[in-house]
């Protein structure tokens, strides 16, 4: 059966933004795959990074202007709001959820696109030391072992799934990452050290599914399949026919595909259920996979919409499921 999700973000920048799109997110999608929603517009403590390093096990880490840089095992007060906030999230979440039952999804930063954006304690990124990349994938991964039994707790008739955001693996692979100095770029890592620290992190997180979401184009679909076969989330818009071939195998082995259908920001005309279902069937056409192995989302960018359409944009994309179903 065709489901709904969406990959995270929601607009605002506030509690309350954040208070109204976990209440839109279980109304729309408490029978589809419901989630975690994430509000960046709070702040650097709310947005995929802080999130993320609110998470890490034995490390700890403090913003800069330059952005976040570790610290090693004490964080700064910029560190502490983050896992404030996080905790603070995940009691409103508790309380909401009291007689849920169903699959529910919970969203992290991978271990690349962390290293991409954090720094080491003398600067320059973790992507620049083997030593410290490493360490900071297996911290994320004792982290995320704690916080899904965390989860398990508060939510116990969920069944997790993780979703690892990968948005700039593509520029890691292809060392399109830029020096602290912003005139050269970091070496690009080779497909099997990739692999290992990913493989890492999923097999540790005791998650009942995991999805790796990439919204970038060129997307490594081969490696990913070497690093745990996961499932996969994309958009829709950036995939070219002969990526098609990969995701229809990802389906044959059983994985699921979240495609994102609705873009981000609204669109004009806006879409339908009608249109997004026909859209999502041309797709499964082209690509020989059956519709049931797909999720339906929007695409990377709600965070910038306005709220109205954050709302419109899930409702669409459940209608279109159920239509494609």
């Amino acid at each position: 059966m065709t489901v709904a999700s969406g990959v995270g973000s929601h607009p605002g920048d506030d509690q309350h933004a954040y208070d109204e799109a976990l209440r839109i997110v279980l109304d729309l999608l408490g029978g589809d795959l419901p989630y975690l929603p994430e509000v960046p517009g709070r702040g650097a403590v709310a947005d995929l990074t802080g999130r993320s390093l609110a998470l890490l096990d034995s490390l700890g880490a403090d913003l800069q202007p330059a952005g976040w840089r570790l610290t090693g095992s004490g964080g700064g007060v910029d560190h502490r709001r983050a896992v404030s906030l996080l905790a603070q999230d995940l009691d409103a979440l508790e309380e909401r959820t009291q007689d849920f039952t169903g699959s529910f999804k919970v969203q992290v930063a991978g271990p690349w696109t962390l290293a991409a954006m954090v720094e080491r304690p003398r600067g320059d990124r973790v992507l620049a030391d083997h030593g410290a990349r490493r360490e900071l994938a297996q911290s994320l991964a004792a982290g995320l072992t704690t916080h899904l039994a965390d989860l398990r707790r508060r939510v116990p008739g969920a069944s997790l799934v993780l979703q690892v955001d990968e948005p700039l693996l593509p520029a890691v692979l292809g060392g399109g990452v830029p020096t602290a100095s912003g005139f050269s770029r970091h070496r690009s890592v080779d497909a099997p050290a990739a692999a290992a620290l990913l493989e890492e992190v999923f097999s540790a997180a005791p998650a009942d599914d995991v999805v790796v979401h990439c919204c970038a184009p060129e997307v490594p679909f081969v490696l990913l399949a070497r690093a745990g076969d996961p499932g996969l989330s994309v958009d829709l818009a950036v995939l070219t026919p002969g990526e098609y071939d990969a995701l229809a195998a990802a389906a044959e082995r059983g994985r699921r595909v979240h495609l994102g259908v609705v873009p981000g920001l609204r669109p004009s005309p806006e879409p339908t259920a009608s249109s997004v279902a026909q859209r999502a069937e041309r797709f499964c056409d082209l690509a020989g996979i059956d519709p049931a192995s797909l999720v339906l989302t929007p695409a990377c960018g709600l965070a910038g919409a306005d709220p109205a359409w954050a709302r419109t944009a899930l409702a669409v994309v459940r209608d279109g499921a159920r239509a494609l179903g």
